[in-house]
């Protein structure tokens, strides 16, 4: 599948924003941190701003971004009109959560009820997100279990490491928040080499013989090619990565994504020669640059079935 740069800003940074969103809540009604009133401004701040954001992203992709409120109308069917249902419901519990955070009125069970309503619709907004993708049995690589469960790690491990430079930031860091960060983002890298070995070894049962049940006959193959001129299908659907190139991005993926901001999350809890806000900074950077590289593939390495029509064996 081509990537969109559109789609792949809207993941990675809704993911994240969602991820903060819900940590940042769960702290709170937790009482782990503070419930400093520009603490809890500056984090949902920069939350709303990055979901905002990468919703506003996602209608790039749409070929007349201006009818995209009709999505909104199917959410029995749809998760792409479920999540967007679900992603601006979000902002009112969330949002009077944070006003009773930024006012003080946190000693009502109300505000902790929105708080927990927040966090649950925080996730299940990346959960929707996800099976968009994972509901597509047209896309081997992507119709597999593991594919939600992978959002909503990477989500929760980028928001963990965005808070744990918020608190830096507001010098309210303590080991939980870096502990938190370092076994968010192990656990999502064992998610995602779970989920690549999957796809890597899932069994390919489309075939062009299958397709056109001619399979019985022998091998099938196209005589002529289906049009003289590359098209949209074969732009968008016929997009490939090589293995050589994949290999090395995976490789990126695992290093900036998850093992640098382990070890410089890690580093936080010693002695540094360098000040722990550099580290938190450098965590955020990597795993982002990390995460990118990670949507980026996620779509590169996807096959239609619609290839096999276009000369394609098995998809």
């Amino acid at each position: 599948m081509h990537p969109a740069y559109s789609v792949i800003l809207f993941t990675t940074m809704s993911g994240a924003g969602y991820g903060l969103l819900a940590l940042l809540s769960a702290a709170g009604l937790l009482k782990l941190v503070p419930l400093d009133p520009w603490l809890g401004f500056a984090g949902f701040l920069i939350a709303y701003g990055m979901i905002t954001i990468g919703l506003l992203a996602s209608t790039f992709h749409l070929g007349h971004p201006e009818r995209s409120w009709r999505a909104f109308s199917q959410w029995r069917t749809s998760w792409l009109s479920r999540e967007g249902v679900l992603a601006v419901f979000t902002y009112f519990p969330t949002g009077l959560f944070a006003l009773g955070w930024f006012f003080g009125k946190t000693e009502y069970w109300a505000w902790d009820a929105l708080g927990w309503l927040g966090v649950a619709c925080s996730i299940a907004t990346v959960y929707c997100t996800a099976m968009i993708y994972a509901s597509l049995k047209t896309i081997r690589q992507w119709h597999l279990p593991s594919v939600a469960p992978v959002y909503v790690l990477i989500a929760a491990a980028t928001g963990a490491v965005l808070l744990n430079l918020l608190l830096v930031a507001f010098r309210n860091a303590s080991d939980w928040s870096v502990w938190t960060a370092m076994g968010l983002l192990a656990i999502a890298l064992v998610a995602k080499l779970t989920y690549w070995f999957s796809a890597d070894n899932a069994n390919r049962t489309h075939t062009a013989g299958r397709a056109t049940g001619l399979g019985r006959f022998g091998k099938v193959s196209p005589v002529d090619a289906p049009h003289s001129t590359p098209n949209f299908v074969m732009r968008e659907m016929g997009y490939k990565v090589g293995r050589k190139h994949a290999r090395v991005l995976r490789v990126l993926t695992i290093v900036l994504g998850f093992i640098i901001p382990i070890i410089a999350t890690a580093i936080m809890l010693v002695n540094a020669a360098l000040p722990i806000g550099l580290w938190a900074t450098l965590a955020v950077v990597s795993s982002a640059t990390g995460v990118l590289i990670e949507r980026w593939l996620f779509f590169a390495e996807a096959q239609h079935v619609v290839t096999l029509f276009y000369g394609e064996q098995e998809a």
